[in-house]
């Protein structure tokens, strides 16, 4: 595996750390255990998923992976996280999930060797974790199939999302480990738009995601000032 990967090691140390947890929806992952049955639902509407080779980078211990592949999928989950993606495979196998395998390589090095071998590709919650983005991005449209889909979320870069995703979700509400995320890396809507462009992926579909912390209830809008999804087609 090549030195130049496209990771932060304090990143993955941090959610190696916690990769125990995965799978506690009580846990410091019950906001993506929350948010998973809506993006799921996002995604198969748009392309359903049943028979699809699905490709999901950054899965981390598997919550959206296991549930595409229960949706009929043929799933592959890669991460470079390994206590992560060890879970994965273990929840695959006390749950019975079938169709999910995982493994530990990168966006870009699964490019090379696998060039528009998906359907469809996610890669949701990871892009502003990344030292750079944009290689992920070309790295998905490369991996997918002309026609295919490829489907992005993550957080926009703004006063109200620093409010928010930050001092909201880690130091107010504690939703989230204090540390999880750096404002810098955040990334604005038309930023992603532009490196899919790039890329050669169209973007189709756009949708917010909003969160009221008193019912502890999440939702999907149009409001993408917060968390956002994104999704292209491939030319």
């Amino acid at each position: 595996m090549h030195s130049t990967q496209n990771a932060d090691p304090a990143e993955l140390a941090k959610f190696s750390d916690l990769a125990h947890r995965w799978w506690d929806t009580e846990s410091e992952f019950r906001p993506l255990h929350q948010i998973n049955p809506l993006r799921l639902a996002w995604i198969d509407e748009i392309v359903p998923l049943s028979g699809k080779r699905v490709l999901d980078i950054g899965c981390g211990g598997g919550i959206l992976a296991d549930a595409m592949a229960r949706k009929g999928a043929e799933v592959l989950g890669i991460d470079l996280a390994t206590k992560a993606l060890k879970v994965a495979q273990l929840h695959a196998l006390e749950a019975q999930t079938q169709g999910v395998t995982y493994r530990e390589i990168s966006a870009e090095s699964l490019a090379q060797e696998r060039p528009e071998g998906f359907d469809v590709v996610t890669c949701m919650e990871m892009l502003e974790h990344v030292p750079d983005p944009s290689s992920v991005v070309r790295a998905c449209a490369a991996l997918v199939k002309p026609g295919g889909q490829v489907f992005f979320s993550t957080i926009n870069r703004n006063a109200k999302a620093f409010l928010f995703a930050i001092v909201g979700a880690e130091y107010v509400l504690n939703l989230l480990p204090r540390g999880t995320h750096e404002f810098a890396k955040f990334i604005k809507p038309s930023e992603l738009a532009a490196y899919a462009r790039v890329a050669g992926l169209e973007l189709q579909h756009t949708r917010g995601m909003e969160y009221n912390p008193l019912t502890r209830h999440y939702w999907l809008s149009a409001n993408t000032s917060v968390n956002y999804m994104l999704g292209m087609q491939k030319a």
